[in-house]
């Protein structure tokens, strides 16, 4: 995140080692720009202020403040101040998987609903010792350091707990509205099935809910952006992360793995909501 070409570079990394720690970040991403992370993504700011949309509600994350950004979900950078700096974990699927088996806290849905934890200094600094260890560790290959992985995980769940109980105070407080929870549940199942879907109709339908009580809700909680365009955009997001970190892939191989049946169809929608033919965008300069 700390740009389309650093995160790209990282893909192999993450998916080798499990983890991957990223230091002296300084912006999220390009501003204004859509970022779907495939990966569970902690970001602790250890100075400045960085703004940005996390399924389209504003936040501001200051300074010794923690944020996790739950795989497949949307991440739009405003901007940051100009002595923003901030250290990045990300954790490969498996690795995510691995942990919500063996953490004994499962309440993973409250990072939707608030995505930061207010970290008191003391705090943040055990964090940032957290990700010493784990990045020392995650350099070794297992030949090196057998069983580096359980090591590994068994750090990442005493960092997850560890976090559980920074936010105790902070969960207590925490009274979702209703229209939140909807937002949240809405944008869980986009995740899980905008392939199978981008159709309004079939999330109202998921969430029992009637298309025009479902679109008045998110319209609500988006500050105007009806379902679908959530969805639209949500899938132009993914269809840039495909072209921006697997270049080689063909645009029909592209549409096919965003759940098109034809490449000329998501060459229209592409085009549509951006201006650009994805033949075009793949050859954009890489953003800094």
């Amino acid at each position: 995140m700390a740009s389309t070409n650093d995160f790209a570079q990282q893909i192999d990394a993450i998916e080798q080692t499990g983890v991957v720690v990223m230091r002296d970040i300084t912006r999220l991403g390009t501003y204004n720009e859509d970022i779907v992370c495939p990966y569970l993504t902690l970001i602790l700011n250890v100075q400045g202020e960085a703004t940005a949309l996390y399924n389209m509600q504003e936040s501001t994350q200051k300074v010794n403040q923690l944020a996790c950004i739950m795989p497949g979900h949307i991440l739009r950078p405003l901007g940051s101040s100009d002595d923003y700096q901030a250290v990045m974990v990300m954790l490969s699927t498996r690795a995510h998987r691995d942990l919500r088996i063996h953490s004994f806290s499962h309440d993973y849905n409250k990072f939707n609903e608030s995505p930061f934890c207010t970290l008191k200094p003391e705090q943040a600094q055990r964090m940032l010792q957290f990700a010493d260890h784990i990045e020392s560790i995650a350099r070794h290959s297992e030949e090196e350091l057998p069983h580096r992985y359980q090591m590994l995980l068994a750090l990442l769940a005493i960092g997850y707990e560890c976090i559980n109980f920074y936010r105790r105070e902070q969960d207590n407080q925490l009274t979702p509205t209703r229209q939140t929870e909807l937002l949240n549940r809405f944008c869980d199942l986009v995740v899980a099935h905008y392939r199978e879907s981008r159709e309004a109709t079939f999330y109202a339908d998921l969430l029992h809910l009637t298309p025009k009580h479902f679109s008045r809700v998110i319209r609500s909680a988006t500050n105007g952006l009806s379902p679908n365009d959530w969805i639209e955009q949500y899938v132009i997001a993914q269809a840039k992360h495909l072209m921006d970190t697997q270049p080689t892939l063909t645009i029909q191989e592209t549409a096919y793995r965003l759940g098109f049946n034809e490449s000329a169809s998501f060459c229209r929608f592409f085009k549509r909501l951006t201006g650009l033919t994805p033949k075009t965008y793949k050859f954009l300069p890489v953003a800094s």
